[in-house]
């Protein structure tokens, strides 16, 4: 099949549009994610070892489970409950529940990585729980934990297609429209490769950029 760049430059602006979509896709996942991923983490770190493991077991669970099966549970199973949501609140829980699951285990150990003599320092200045992690122990444990942040990151961008089962009009959804219609898939899946690629590496380089500069602002390097 011979490359066609009329019907390229036909399809361009309907791909683009759906690069909007699959954006703003990763960008909600990833905010649920970064919340709630801080959230498991803490509740992991409670003084009830019953809770403690009940939440670790929760984590693992989603951890092991695929994501394209917890987007048709949230989707499909979870209208039997009477739980219906629309395929784009679906996608937005799915992934951010997914990923949070594996930024708790980021935030974890970054959280460990603090020295133990800053708990013993915030003890002894009889901080509360609350100020010794905001103040003291998340903003320390933030800069060994920002690669795997970054990476995540770029790893929901290139999940996004897996929202194209329920429906949700993101790129690949879009590629494949295109290809049902016109029964031409090389040029669609191509510039789909082309646009993911054109996000992601720019993507990881400012992740690395910005460790970078996190790292001397707190005078880490």
């Amino acid at each position: 099949m011979n490359w066609d760049w009329d019907f390229t430059w036909t399809i361009l602006p309907r791909l683009l549009s759906a690069t909007v979509n699959t954006i703003l896709a990763a960008g909600l996942g990833y905010a649920i994610a970064v919340v709630l991923g801080l959230v498991l983490a803490l509740l992991q770190r409670t003084r009830s070892p019953i809770f403690t493991a009940s939440v670790r077991e929760i984590i693992e669970f989603v951890r092991s489970t695929p994501l394209v099966l917890q987007v048709f549970f949230v989707f499909y199973v979870a209208p039997q409950f009477g739980i219906t949501l629309s395929p784009w609140v679906a996608g937005m829980l799915s992934i951010g529940v997914h990923y949070a699951a594996y930024l708790s285990e980021v935030y974890r150990g970054g959280i460990d990585s603090v020295p133990k003599g800053q708990w013993e320092a915030a003890t002894s200045l009889n901080l509360s729980t609350t100020r010794t992690y905001f103040r003291i122990v998340i903003p320390q444990a933030l800069p060994p934990s920002l690669a795997g942040m970054g990476n995540y990151l770029v790893g929901i961008f290139k999940d996004t297609p897996i929202l194209s089962v329920i429906g949700v009009a993101e790129l690949m959804h879009a590629a494949n429209s295109i290809g049902a219609e016109t029964y031409r898939f090389l040029e669609p899946y191509t510039l789909v490769g082309i646009i993911f690629l054109a996000i992601s590496l720019p993507t990881a380089a400012l992740i690395r950029a910005f460790e970078g500069w996190m790292r001397r602002k707190l005078g880490l390097t």
